[in-house]
């Protein structure tokens, strides 16, 4: 997608467009339902958790003075929903049977699955916050600063911690 056109449907739905509001949520909802489930691995916390950032956002989008800050601005709204309803240990959530939404999480396919298994656990052994700066720079594509803006934290602090888990990474797997 083009970053113009996302900026554009930004300025849109500041206005009260909610074409261009939904453009966005489309465009980003997957991403962001991945984000929330590698921090939470439940899908149900995770799609609650995106929701309400929606919901969230509809009344607060008014408030970014600038649209190329809305992806780490949205990141960040989702990673403090979710981080808020794993600590309330929300466990009563409506299950969903409709096919189309019980996909909506995506996981990447395994081209081999030996290999995917061997890096599946190892990833698991690092801790919650490089797990989520490696899936936030190299899944999302995030820039540094946007990383350090969703995690709350220096950008030094980013690139340790990305840093520390390359070395755990390639130690584990060599």
């Amino acid at each position: 997608m083009n970053k113009a056109q996302l900026e554009l449907w930004i300025i849109d739905a500041q206005r009260g467009c909610e074409k261009s509001f939904e453009q966005i949520c489309r465009h980003y909802h997957p991403a962001l339902l991945r984000f929330s489930y590698k921090i939470c691995n439940d899908e149900n916390v995770a799609r609650d958790a995106v929701q309400n950032s929606w919901l969230k956002l509809t009344k607060s989008i008014r408030q970014l003075q600038d649209p190329r800050a809305f992806k780490s601005w949205i990141y960040r709204l989702v990673r403090w929903q979710t981080l808020d309803l794993v600590k309330k240990g929300a466990k009563d959530f409506i299950e969903f049977t409709d096919e189309e939404v019980t996909t909506e999480v995506v996981r990447p396919q395994e081209e081999n699955a030996d290999d995917a298994h061997r890096l599946k656990n190892v990833m698991a052994a690092l801790s919650d916050l490089d797990k989520q700066a490696i899936h936030l720079f190299y899944l999302e594509e995030m820039r540094l600063a946007e990383i350090a803006h969703v995690l709350d934290v220096p950008v030094g602090t980013v690139k340790s911690r990305l840093n520390r888990a390359r070395n755990n990474l390639k130690k584990q797997l060599s």
